[in-house]
């Protein structure tokens, strides 16, 4: 079978990550259940910061949030690793911007994800990841965010949104973690 993966916030805790930082550069202590209870992907309301105030922060964050020690979620890189065992394909389609994209294929690997260059996709806006999903024929793909997913609901892919405080609004099939994956595939 051919697996289709978005990288942050649905195979690594990019978010939760990069709101630590916020609160270690800023200052603060904002409490993680504030982070939990957001309705948006955007973090920066949480710390008091506008829109414009919030992408600045972000843009001088992002080598740091990118590159360094943002964990994988739970069983994610063992369930890519199972999978990768068992003969199914791996695909990573990312909206990362494309000059990140070698250096997100390097990290990656060095953070035990298997990889491929030529099952790598980067740099494509949120509504053209469908394109490279349904050229892949992809039999099941992963996302958090909630206007791709909403892009991909009249696809032949099965499609699932990783459980997030800000995707809950969305009617679709969900995981919660990575240990359920097994399950799902076996039925």
């Amino acid at each position: 079978m051919k697996f289709g993966f978005d990288i942050d916030d649905t195979l690594i805790n990019l978010r939760e990550f990069a709101f630590h930082l916020y609160n270690e550069k800023l200052n603060k202590n904002v409490e993680l259940a504030v982070f939990k209870a957001l309705k948006t992907i955007e973090i920066h309301e949480a710390f008091g910061l506008d829109k414009e105030a919030g992408g600045k922060m972000w843009n001088s964050l992002v080598e740091e949030v990118y590159y360094s020690s943002c964990p994988a979620f739970e069983g994610a890189v063992e369930t890519l690793q199972e999978l990768e065992l068992a003969g199914h394909e791996i695909y990573y389609i990312t909206a990362r911007k494309t000059e990140h994209g070698e250096r997100t294929k390097k990290w990656m690997i060095e953070n035990g994800f298997p990889v491929k260059d030529d099952h790598f996709f980067c740099g494509m806006k949120d509504h053209e990841k469908i394109d490279t999903i349904n050229q892949l024929e992809l039999d099941y793909y992963f996302d958090d965010k909630p206007a791709v997913l909403e892009t991909l609901l009249d696809i032949p892919t099965k499609v699932y949104a990783i459980d997030n405080s800000y995707n809950r609004e969305l009617d679709i099939p969900r995981l919660a973690s990575w240990s359920e994956l097994k399950e799902l595939i076996s039925k």
